[in-house]
């Protein structure tokens, strides 16, 4: 059988943008070959790869200028990366992109502890952020599970929260402004070293975008002192349907916890086996954590064991000592990488009100008995934010796809009790199809606007987000003038 021939127009065209690229960056930055650009043919979400026509790795805002302006010249696509850790495409490439890479971009450039500010490049991941602060008393709040790798490029792209989100917010939050670099080359300045900057809420469009209106570089962020103290306390339960009665019951009382995690049975296991964190043998688990002075955090103990005690709980322990709090929190950090080590699967995102909670678990387990397969929940309870890992394997044919419509349907779910598709994963590849579900043919409109605005031509990050037939329309348009 005779293999295709090379198109050499393809070929003519990679080694134009290479050359061109080569000439403005320094020795070693640009990565050509096929081989090496493997390395980012796809993120987290690993069912889908696609090795880019080349890769980048400026080290300055300047050079991410240039590589963006030389770009737009050439009408290249490019696709924004910062630690690949999405779990939901974000940084999918395309063959005929250029993957954008800020990992080299990883400096503190200022700190004030009067003004509560850091401002960093935005390859700095998530957990040194907190690391270059810590010694003065001060945290970054945004703590993905993820933290020890993600990148605050990519935790701004995707609005990233966090087990302690449910006090201290999510991204958006606890960001005071970006210095970014539109498809074009121009670098502007949003926000700044204070909060709530005047005129239109430009921060607030940038944040959550996926890539797609601008590659930021620097992020000045908010930091904060650290808490008095901290302490969480495991809560066992019978069923999934109970645990999220007892979370409803916490928040509708008042009650402020600083975290408030579910894990069910399989994940309850699969962290135990993996971390040895001394879980209780349960159908689902929480673990709250409040914090405050001592008198503080016994008050508001106090009030969450009463409310648990109400629901009957199998199980309630206090953590007695800053060991076991870390053992709690091991095991829910480990969460993701113990389910890997036992199964192929994928994470969910969506979003739900909290009293909902009750009627969506049930309702997902129903669901997912219809299609055979086995679904793991762990998430952020306390702001509803649901990660459903569904299990399956990768190697039988048919489980990808079935896996795929039965996601669908539990975002569909999240939408149809308040919810919403996205909480902090983005929408990226894996959700874009979804996006009528929750938005009318003129919210998404709207949508599009924005990023005709920023991007006219449609190259940063283009095929995610919007339904890709609705894409590819605007490109066509774009292109055609």
């Amino acid at each position: 059988m005779e293999m295709p021939r090379p198109d050499t127009r393809v070929i003519e065209r990679k080694k134009h943008i290479v050359s061109r690229l080569e000439a403005v960056l320094a020795k070693g930055a640009v990565i050509h070959d096929e081989n090496e650009t493997r390395a980012y043919e796809c993120d987290a979400l690993t069912a889908y790869r696609c090795p880019p026509m080349c890769v980048v790795l400026p080290s300055t805002t300047e050079e991410v200028a240039q590589v963006l302006k030389l770009c737009s010249e050439e009408r290249v696509p490019v696709v924004p990366r910062g630690a690949g850790t999405s779990l939901a495409g974000g940084a999918l490439p395309t063959a005929d992109c250029v993957v954008l890479g800020v990992a080299r971009m990883n400096a503190v450039l200022e700190t004030d502890y009067d003004n509560r500010f850091i401002r960093v490049q935005t390859g700095r991941t998530n957990l040194s952020v907190s690391g270059a602060v810590e010694d003065n008393g001060f945290f970054y709040a945004p703590d993905p599970s993820s933290q020890l790798a993600c990148a605050i490029s990519g935790n701004i792209a995707m609005n990233s929260g966090g087990a302690h989100c449910l006090k201290y917010g999510v991204t958006t939050n606890n960001l005071l402004g970006v210095r970014m670099v539109t498809m074009d080359g121009e670098i502007v300045d949003i926000g700044g070293a204070y909060m709530d900057a005047g005129g239109l809420d430009l921060l607030g469009v940038i944040c959550g975008s996926e890539g797609q209106l601008g590659v930021v570089t620097e992020a000045t962020l908010r930091i904060l002192p650290k808490p008095e103290g901290a302490r969480p306390v495991l809560i066992g339960f019978d069923s999934n349907e109970v645990a999220g009665a007892c979370v409803s019951d916490i928040i509708k009382a008042g009650v402020l916890p600083v975290a408030i995690e579910f894990m069910d049975r399989p994940c309850i296991r699969a962290c135990e086996a993996f971390a040895k964190a001394g879980y209780p043998d349960c159908e689902a688990l929480l673990i709250v954590e409040v914090e405050g002075s001592d008198a503080e955090i016994d008050y508001q103990l106090g009030l969450i064991k009463q409310i648990a005690m109400g629901h009957n709980p199998v199980e309630f322990r206090e953590s007695k000592s800053p060991e076991e709090s870390a053992a709690i929190w091991l095991g829910r950090k480990s969460a993701f990488g113990a389910m890997g080590q036992i199964n192929d699967y994928m994470c969910l995102d969506g979003t739900i009100p909290v009293s909902e909670l009750p009627l969506v678990l049930r309702r997902i387990r129903e669901i997912s008995a219809t299609y055979g397969l086995e679904v793991a929940n762990v998430f952020h309870a306390g702001d509803g934010n649901m990660h459903p890992l569904i299990l399956f394997d990768a190697n039988k044919e048919g489980d990808l796809e079935k896996c795929e419509a039965l996601g669908a349907d539990i975002l569909r779910l999240c939408v149809e009790v308040g919810g919403c598709l996205t909480g902090e994963h983005g929408v990226g590849v894996e959700k874009r199809d979804l996006m009528l579900d929750q938005y009318s043919e003129t919210d998404l409109e709207a949508q599009l606007w924005v990023k005709d605005v920023f991007d006219p031509h449609w190259l940063l990050n283009s095929a995610k987000v919007f339904p890709l037939a609705v894409t590819e329309a605007r490109r066509e348009a774009a292109a055609n003038g």
